[in-house]
């Protein structure tokens, strides 16, 4: 692949703009449907519809990386220079020609644009909620200014994953990056003024509580596990289920595969990375689903005990979701479907948690009794 710099700001100006005009397509629909609702209520179902857009972004990323196409433009913000993969024909052309099977395509081009033409509308519609936030609704600012500081790190985060060439610690911080994003404007929508939990939340037993938090924790944690998977490209390093290679214990080697500051295929001393490496990575993730599975079957049946059941339901689906696309992913060579699917699920499941915590408050058992009666549909 020819040599391009990787930071390349001639197109960035008509990419906002675009971003810009992109968003107003949203904001004019909602404003239209809702044009009898006051502002906050509308502000209130704009940011469901961003909250939304985020999912498919973070679905739409993850497509790009397993499509191959995270280098489909080997510069940013745009490609080759240009705004689009149309002006940057040429390049892409001669690309082709030196490594036809490389990362750089048409296809790829399109994919990875499409993606930051996405991302950036994405910031616009959150800048917009921030400065409606600022000046119609200041008791909650905060979660949508930190939404805001959060989405220009994430843009960083795919900046850095594109200039410094797909490296692993930077490409699990920007999925674990669209993932916390996702939890800051359900929070956002949660404490708006048109949410039913704006003013009071539902009284949780304390005990019940904290176990949700520890599960939310242990979640969070394995799909850190699964970013390090996926980024390393470590899941066929299994791929029967439930053994490995043969063996409940194959050959790993924990220390080469858990060296987080390394690049893309290497150890930290630029040697081939070995495969006893990958194996220690995708066996972590695997074995470490198990408790975090019990962990979130027990939520669930928490959640349902004390009244929070479409949660509690939707939990028990995406458990089962994730189990059934993990082994799918492993056994059936990594089908794109299931993979999509599996990330899909990942990021259900921690948005239901973080829905369940949102919306309650640890509260005494006596006081629980008198003071909720009815489930939360």
């Amino acid at each position: 692949m020819q040599e391009v710099d990787v930071f390349n700001l001639e197109p960035v100006l008509r990419l906002l703009l675009l971003a810009v005009v992109v968003a107003l397509g949203p904001v004019s629909w909602v404003w239209l449907r809702h044009r009898h609702h006051d502002v906050p209520q509308r502000v209130h179902q704009l940011t469901a519809l961003t909250l939304f857009l985020c999912f498919d972004l973070v679905l739409f990323g993850s497509f790009t990386r397993l499509s191959d196409s995270g280098l489909g433009c080997p510069d940013w913000p745009g490609c080759y220079g240009y705004m689009s993969p149309v002006g940057a024909s040429g390049a892409i052309d001669q690309a082709q020609a030196i490594m036809p099977h490389g990362p750089v395509s048409h296809s790829k081009a399109w994919i990875e644009m499409i993606h930051r033409y996405l991302a950036m509308t994405l910031g616009v519609l959150i800048l917009t909620l921030a400065v409606f936030s600022w000046q119609r609704d200041r008791s909650v600012w905060g979660w949508p200014t930190l939404s805001l500081v959060w989405v220009c790190v994430q843009g960083a985060f795919g900046a850095f994953t594109v200039t410094q060439k797909l490296f692993p610690a930077i490409v699990s911080l920007h999925l674990m990056g669209g993932m916390l994003l996702l939890v800051l404007l359900l929070l956002q929508l949660l404490r708006q003024r048109h949410a039913p939990w704006a003013e009071s939340r539902l009284p949780l037993p304390t005990a019940a509580r904290a176990w949700l938090w520890v599960s939310w924790v242990f979640l969070l944690l394995q799909i850190v596990l699964g970013a390090w998977v996926s980024s390393n490209y470590a899941v066929m390093a299994c791929d029967t289920y439930p053994l490995c290679q043969t063996s409940w214990w194959p050959e790993m080697n924990f220390d080469k595969g858990f060296e987080l500051w390394r690049s893309l295929g290497v150890d930290a001393d630029g040697m081939p990375l070995p495969f006893q490496a990958l194996t220690a990575i995708h066996f972590s993730h695997r074995w470490h689903a198990v408790p975090v599975a019990l962990m979130l079957l027990i939520s669930a049946f928490l959640m349902h005990k004390h009244g929070l059941r479409s949660q509690a339901r939707g939990l028990w689906l995406l458990v089962l979701l994730q189990f059934v696309t993990g082994i799918s992913n492993a056994v059936l060579g990594w089908p794109l479907l299931a993979a999509l699917l599996h990330t899909a699920s990942a990021a259900g499941l921690l948005l239901l948690l973080s829905w369940a915590l949102g919306i309650t408050e640890s509260r005494p058992s006596g006081h629980i009794a008198t003071t909720f009666s009815r489930p939360v549909l």
